[in-house]
């Protein structure tokens, strides 16, 4: 069995602080550690230790070609539905670039490498609760949806190993692998 891992964009502290700050004040809700905060391209359930360092060397490639993006957090949503939501989530926008560009290039490029991602819909989100019981969330996407970030310039994409159960309260612990640069123009 192989390492599980996940390639990511990563918000800056800027908007890591925003949002915080937004979600602090609304106590009622399990609210994810914000060091954990991240927007999945990929979801890599095994990758053989045998190939990750060229999965490195070609996401490290595949990256270089592409151009960095401009995001802003606008907007929310949750899965799998409003009546029976188990995690709430910011919707990311690209204000330049393409998100659903990246995660194919990301999703293509670790499948070249025997790292099979999963076969799960690309949904640009970043995470902010996940629920132990599912909830009516209607009201809760009313608030998230009120939020909107800074915008930021996102120059780079982190491939991060997942051990589950090693983070504080029985959460995963992420390790970042490697950091790949975007194109910057």
């Amino acid at each position: 069995m192989g390492q599980r891992m996940f390639i990511a964009l990563y918000p800056p502290q800027l908007v890591v602080d925003e949002l915080t700050e937004f979600l602090h004040a609304r106590p009622q809700m399990p609210w994810i550690n914000p060091e954990q905060w991240h927007i999945t391209l990929a979801f890599l359930a095994s990758v053989p230790s045998a190939r990750t360092d060229e999965l490195i060397d070609r996401l490290r490639n595949s990256f270089a070609r592409k151009n960095a993006l401009s995001l802003q957090l606008c907007g929310a949503g949750v899965f799998p539905s409003p009546d029976r939501a188990k995690v709430l989530w910011m919707r990311p926008v690209a204000l330049s670039g393409d998100l659903e560009t990246l995660a194919r290039t990301a999703r293509n490029t670790a499948n070249t490498c025997g790292a099979t991602p999963d076969g799960r819909a690309f949904t640009a989100h970043l995470t902010v609760a996940r629920l132990r019981r599912p909830i009516e969330a209607t009201r809760w996407l009313r608030i998230l949806n009120s939020f909107t970030s800074s915008s930021w310039q996102a120059s780079h994409i982190r491939l991060i190993a997942s051990y589950l159960g090693e983070g504080p309260s029985r959460r995963p612990r992420h390790e970042e692998v490697a950091r790949f640069a975007l194109h910057e123009e």
